[in-house]
């Protein structure tokens, strides 16, 4: 990529991107060039203008503030034909996650992500990846998209990007990066010098250390051995070692996460019925099998 732009958390490098595809559009296109299409069951952050662009109405991140910001509209995740078709004379760009974290762990598919960016080329529109939860070698590559052989017009990366320090940045193309002119967008603590040394220390211990090559290697051997081994699993997916597993009506998976908690073991409960998992990246398969063993055990005594 050509340009960054520090930021101080996933929500504010998501709105950095919002904002920068919109004034991109406005300026090169018209006043009315603004709209941006997300995907249903996407989550994008709990600012107001990434909240608006998250795909569920009926999460409790976006009721009770009264109307979201205008500019946005959602199709179905994995599905080209619904996005081609939520396009208009007024769509200025596509924002997706490679990797659905709070819609239940969905990758997309190699088909999806890649009709996108032809999609976006042959329509003159932004290809926007939000890569807050999957960047940076949690799913077997630097960057999720690296995944798929594409590259984005602008993406989005926090979290692992400081090893726990608050930094977040988008990328972008230098053409696009442009639409940030002096006074367009700040931050009060972007580029701060102890969270970009941090930063740097980071990026330099996941990439010397093959941290991306670790976790494509654990994640499928946690997925075999969660197929193998777990009762009422319905599906394992995930990309690398951003895992969903989910499992049939007999497991709640609040339940299961406090039972996976009760034995040392953290992780996340998304929707009714699936357990997301994010472990570190330096995860050895000695750490896969006693995962394995905490879940089958709390999922055997959940079902009594």
């Amino acid at each position: 990529m050509d340009k960054i732009f520090f930021q101080n958390s996933g929500a504010e490098a998501n709105e950095a991107m919002i904002k920068m595809a919109r004034k991109y559009g406005v300026e090169h296109f018209g006043p009315n060039k603004y709209e941006i299409i997300t995907a249903k069951e996407s989550f994008h952050g709990r600012t107001f203008g990434s909240m608006s662009a998250t795909g569920q109405p009926d999460n409790a991140c976006q009721i009770g503030f009264g109307a979201m910001t205008p500019g946005f509209k959602y199709a179905e995740f994995n599905n080209l034909k619904a996005f081609e078709d939520a396009i208009t004379e007024n769509t200025i760009g596509i924002m997706v996650e490679p990797v659905q974290g709070e819609g239940g762990v969905h990758p997309a598919t190699k088909e999806f992500l890649t009709g996108l960016r032809k999609l976006c080329d042959e329509k003159g529109l932004l290809l926007l990846l939000d890569e807050v939860q999957s960047g940076w070698c949690r799913t077997g590559a630097v960057m999720s998209y690296m995944n798929y052989g594409i590259k984005p017009d602008i993406v989005s990366m926090a979290k692992a990007l400081g090893g726990g320090m608050p930094i977040a940045a988008i990328c972008a193309r230098e053409d696009v990066s442009k639409a940030f002119t002096m006074g367009s967008h700040g931050s009060t603590f972007g580029g701060h010098p102890v969270c970009c040394a941090a930063a740097l220390a980071e990026v330099n211990e996941l990439l010397d250390k093959d941290l991306a090559g670790n976790a494509k290697k654990m994640g499928a051997y946690f997925l075999e051995q969660a197929r193998e081994k777990l009762p009422h699993l319905k599906e394992a997916r995930g990309q690398g070692c951003f895992l969903g597993l989910e499992f049939d009506d007999k497991i709640n998976s609040v339940d299961l996460k406090h039972k996976c908690f009760d034995k040392h073991m953290l992780s996340t409960a998304i929707g009714e019925h699936v357990l997301r998992l994010v472990p570190p990246l330096i995860l050895q398969k000695e750490h896969v099998d006693k995962a394995i063993a905490i879940i089958k055990e709390s999922v055997e005594e959940l079902a009594k």
